[in-house]
């Protein structure tokens, strides 16, 4: 089966550094004033983007987020994204490529599951104030002839654990999806199998627990079966297919693991109201 990464606009972190070089793993950029993406594509690099003031609007996985003052937007590798953003706005962004990533993200403490449900949040106007200076520092250590890597790296990290003490209890739902290790555990193995398997069991075989008390945490704790926490990463994989890529329905179809166009399309009229056709024409 192909990667589906062969499927969208993809864009390397190299297509952002005006010398590129494959020693590239971090870039800073200003998103000061108006700035519009009208159609929707992927990195294969991490961002952070730290708005000052902000207005406009920022689509990530086809979820829409107001930008306002003192945010910080997040954006994984393989996220879909677009955004419409206002001339008023102030902001900055720093781009880290997939391989320092791996590294970054324990430093933001959590799943990374739990930043794709939460990827836009307000911060206080200290946390504001600290994030501001690593970002200016990164700045300007990029602008130096002999780039400390090290250090630089090392600023990324302390803006990680900046963020994550601001997430940190600011959503009803943190306490939910950060002290059962089962949960997350178990949206990494959705991420990384839903397209071999659906079944319940499976992933419950993986985790060394039975399907009725995996589908009992799910129940008890995001008020959802397990099923529907599986049916929901299918869909959002299908939306990005169907929204980014040139693959017809048909290869999509075959793509996910479905049996045929009719049971494709019942799922996902099921799921949305609307057509895998009619949901690809919406503009």
């Amino acid at each position: 089966m192909n990667d589906r990464s062969d499927y969208f606009p993809v864009l390397g972190i190299q297509e952002f550094a005006e010398q590129a070089s494959s020693g590239c793993n971090l870039l800073f950029n200003d998103l000061s004033g108006e700035r519009v993406i009208e159609d929707p594509h992927k990195h294969d690099f991490f961002i952070i983007n730290l708005f000052e003031k902000g207005k406009g609007t920022h689509y990530i996985d086809f979820k829409e987020y107001s930008i306002e003052d003192r945010q910080v937007h997040l954006l994984f590798p393989d996220q879909v994204h677009r955004w419409e953003i206002g001339k008023e706005t102030v902001g900055y962004q720093l781009m880290i490529s997939r391989e320092w990533f791996e590294s970054f993200l324990p430093s933001l403490r959590f799943s990374a599951s739990y930043y794709h449900i939460h990827p836009v949040f307000t911060l206080t106007e200290e946390t504001y104030r600290q994030l501001w200076y690593e970002f200016q520092c990164i700045q300007d250590e990029l602008k130096k002839k002999n780039l400390f890597w090290r250090l630089i790296q090392t600023r990324s990290e302390l803006i990680g654990l900046l963020i994550s003490r601001s997430v940190e209890g600011a959503f009803k739902d943190f306490e939910v999806y950060n002290s059962n290790p089962v949960l997350s555990k178990f949206f990494s193995l959705i991420d990384e199998y839903f397209k071999e398997d659906r079944s319940v069991s499976f992933y419950a075989e993986k985790l060394t627990i039975s399907a009725n008390y995996l589908n009992i945490i799910c129940k008890k704790n995001l008020h959802v079966s397990a099923s529907s926490l599986i049916q929901d990463r299918i869909l959002l994989e299908a939306k990005r297919l169907l929204k980014v890529s040139e693959m017809s329905v048909k290869d999509i179809v075959y793509e996910l693991g479905f049996y045929d166009h009719a049971s494709f399309s019942k799922f996902f009229k099921a799921q949305t109201g609307m057509t895998p056709s009619q949901f690809k024409e919406q503009q």
